[in-house]
């Protein structure tokens, strides 16, 4: 067995008041936490023939119990109880964000299986469009507790020390100047092991009440979206205050660059571990105790990357991101393009056989169309817009294929002299292809789940 001592649960918040895990869910939670830890170090070739005999079962009870998949697996000539080959896999089509939506409850199954645990329901945020409903098992959120718990262990988080949080609270407790305290980290360590107290504060506070808490509170490890951190990290420096000593920062939900990895060694003096996760596929990758890339959870999803023809990428490629969750029997989502782009790396030199994600480049959203038709990622990074100490926030809001909006909240005048300075900045990173308008605003909301997006693109197709 592990030291379970050195690791803390943060990922498997659902929101703060953390819910009982029963004593017969804590053994099997142990269970496979156990198993993770031993299926980190199998070569490839033994997970990709583990993922298929799930990948067998899986497909055999979305034929029996799903009326979408009933269909669509006739269409691909799947006859039940076969065994599922790679070339097979592949000619099975992916399944769109739009399919999802409109399929609605024929994607549930008519029945999962009774060692599966009952079911739940989720919803993802909407921040790529009209959220998605999601039915999980019992055992898929079990899955994803495991995998939170390998991560700590990974992580080597000492759960004896203080935790703060800073996202949106769903039951609005959290607001400043004090937020909300909380005995323990939540689940599953929490639910197991004695932890140190917990404080929390939600997204909606200013960023100056976010950095008083963070002063009054003093946390040992922060949780927040990256830019979060980022918008702290720059308040801090831009300020001249000294922040709290932190042992490390994680980060879920937006994507995380090198430029946000230095800012926080350079301002907290600590490094960042991330988590790449989805609400309606589960973990997806969970940061290298060793590295800076992910590692895939190849144990709960198959994730692949495919090019513009559907043919799949190698290391060093950019493509789309397509999963499978191997373990919700509820909702079997087979093939699913959960709309990120990323790239696979070469094997990692810490010995796992997990792959690895090299990069991952964010939603496609977070594509801006130029005049021709091309699109790119519009990332924007940090180096250039720290070059404004006044700017509080800024969100960049792709209006038409020439036209730019760019929403700017900042303490005091900012000026002609700095629109234009920041006009310099932003052609440099997104192209000499637009007219740029700027507007003034008291504050730009987050999204209902709490994330901040720095570019918005409103352009279609």
């Amino acid at each position: 067995m592990p030291d379970l001592r050195l690791s803390i649960p943060l990922s498997a918040l659902t929101g703060v008041a953390w819910p009982a895990i029963p004593t017969a869910d804590r053994a099997q939670l142990l269970s496979i936490a156990q198993q993770l830890e031993q299926s980190q170090w199998w070569p490839p070739e033994l997970m990709r023939r583990h993922q298929f005999r799930q990948l067998s079962r899986l497909l055999d009870h979305a034929y029996r119990t799903v009326p979408f998949y009933a269909v669509r697996l006739d269409a691909a000539g799947y006859r039940p109880g076969q065994e599922i080959t790679e070339p097979f896999w592949r000619s099975l089509p992916t399944l769109r964000r739009s399919e999802l939506q409109d399929a609605g409850p024929a994607l549930e199954a008519k029945e999962v299986p009774a060692g599966h645990g009952g079911i739940g329901r989720d919803s993802t945020s909407g921040s790529t469009g009209t959220p998605v409903r999601i039915v999980k098992t019992r055992l898929a959120h079990l899955m994803w507790l495991a995998v939170t718990l390998r991560d700590e262990i990974w992580q080597r988080r000492d759960f004896r020390l203080k935790l703060g949080i800073i996202r949106r609270d769903p039951e609005n407790r959290a607001f400043p100047p004090d937020g909300l305290r909380l005995p323990n980290w939540g689940p599953p360590v929490g639910a197991l092991f004695p932890t140190g107290p917990c404080a929390m504060v939600d997204t909606r506070a200013t960023i100056e009440e976010q950095a008083a808490w963070l002063l009054r509170e003093r946390p040992d490890y922060l949780y927040s979206f990256p830019s979060i951190i980022k918008e702290l990290a720059r308040w801090f420096r831009s300020t001249g205050t000294e922040p709290p000593p932190l042992r490390r920062v994680r980060t879920f939900g937006e994507v995380v660059g090198p430029d946000l990895r230095e800012l926080c060694r350079e301002v907290f003096g600590v490094g960042v571990s991330d988590l790449y996760s989805a609400v309606d596929a589960g973990y997806l990758g969970t940061q290298c105790p060793d590295h800076e890339h992910h590692h895939v959870p190849a144990e709960m999803v198959r994730l692949e990357v495919l090019d513009g023809e559907g043919r799949p990428c190698g290391p060093g490629e950019m493509g789309k991101v397509v999963v499978t969750p191997l373990h919700n029997f509820a909702m079997p989502l087979l093939r699913y393009e959960i709309g990120d782009i990323a790239e696979f790396g070469p094997p990692c030199s810490c010995g796992r056989g997990l792959p690895v994600l090299a990069r991952i480049l964010g939603k496609t959203r977070d594509v801006i169309v130029l005049p021709s038709g091309e699109r790119r990622f519009a990332f924007m990074g940090t180096k250039g817009i720290a070059k404004f100490p006044t700017l509080q926030q800024i969100q960049v809001v792709q209006k038409t294929v020439h036209d730019l909006e760019v929403r700017l909240v900042t303490r005091g005048p900012f000026g002609a002299e700095n629109e234009a300075k920041l006009t310099a900045v932003l052609r440099e990173a997104l192209g000499d292809h637009f007219a740029i308008v700027y507007t003034y605003h008291g504050d730009i909301p987050r999204s209902a789940s709490g994330k901040y997006f720095d570019f918005v693109s409103e352009v279609r197709g």
